[in-house]
């Protein structure tokens, strides 16, 4: 599924240790994990560098930021209900990879109505939509891939993105985050601010079964060096941290996976239709004056929120467009 796992480097473990709650001296990590001082707190370097928020308080030690803990793969488990747990065949968590997606695409696939999962504190080379970087912070962002397998082609797996988007957003109002929207066809938004992404790629056959990897990338604790990053790069982001709601990567992911793998199994046999009205009642765009960039071409009108088989409608000069594809951003208003 992945390639071989490898020993946890040194500012993993440190990392792992410092999300127990309060501060640990660096002897005492030292001791604990079989290490030099000097080790220790070079491994505390390495975590700062990647943008890890560290406290540092003499004769106290080390302590994690509020709002950053690591993943554990254990802990997901613990608590998925019954349900989920079933259809889970495993839950990996790396230290560092270029994209969760990727080595999930490149491995087996998983039998028909059961899931792969794989998270990683990093991502070297993750990716959005059309092929742009996604930039997590270590600590900080929840980058998730999830690989299904259909026995068949379901009807509406164009539409598949705005499902994954209704679980999240159930997943993290079950957290407590309030205030967030849909944005067509695959962006979690808070006041128009991005607070997460899904990335659907899929393996395929002429004929047979289909598999999916569902990727999600969420802003938790994102820190004010990497939204003026996210900045730079022309999309204006929110964290979790900022807009209320829990923290905890564990709890989001475990509540992440539950919520899909309810869902996969009635997408399946019924498509989009169960999750339609969710849908449109947190669409961010409805009503609003937008413009779809498809190449080079730009339609300006104002969206209708969307069909059936969840293709956005806008209501432009030529009349009633119909986009399974395109680029959308708001206008300002006249």
């Amino acid at each position: 599924m992945m390639p071989a796992a490898e020993a946890s480097p040194l500012a993993q473990r440190v990392l792992r240790r410092l999300s127990d709650a309060g501060f640990a001296s660096g002897q005492e990590l030292a001791t604990e994990l079989g290490v030099t001082r000097s080790a220790i707190w070079k491994a505390v370097h390495v975590l700062e560098d990647a943008g890890v928020r560290i406290e540092a308080v003499s004769n106290r030690g080390y302590r994690l930021a509020d709002g950053i803990c690591a993943l554990d793969g254990a802990e997901i488990l613990v608590r998925l209900p019954a349900g989920a747990r079933a259809r889970l065949v495993r839950c990996d968590v790396a230290w560092s990879l270029p994209s969760t997606n990727a080595a999930l695409l490149a491995g087996a696939e998983p039998p028909p109505g059961q899931a792969f999962v794989l998270l990683a504190e990093q991502q070297t080379a993750g990716r959005g939509r059309r092929g742009r970087e996604w930039i997590a912070p270590l600590g900080g962002a929840l980058c998730l891939s999830l690989a299904w397998t259909f026995a068949e082609l379901p009807r509406d797996l164009a539409a598949l993105s705005l499902v994954v988007g209704t679980c999240a957003l159930r997943a993290l109002s079950a957290r407590g985050t309030r205030g967030l929207a849909l944005k067509w066809p695959n962006d979690l938004v808070a006041a128009d601010r991005k607070l997460g992404g899904i990335l659907i790629e899929m393996r395929a056959e002429s004929a047979g079964p289909v598999v999916v990897v569902i990727g999600i990338g969420l802003n938790v604790v994102l820190g004010a060096t990497t939204r003026e990053q996210v900045a730079a790069s022309g999309t204006e982001a929110v964290d979790i941290a900022q807009v209320g709601g829990s923290t905890d990567r564990n709890a989001l992911a475990a509540a992440l996976i539950a919520q899909l793998l309810d869902a996969l199994p009635q997408f399946a046999s019924e498509g989009l239709a169960p999750f339609g009205a969710a849908w449109r009642e947190a669409d961010a765009l409805r009503g609003r004056q937008v413009t779809v960039s498809l190449g080079e071409d730009r339609h300006a009108g104002i969206a209708r929120g969307i069909d059936t088989a969840g293709a956005l409608l806008v209501e432009t000069p030529a009349g009633l467009r119909r986009f399974i594809a395109g680029e959308v951003t708001v206008r300002a208003q006249q």
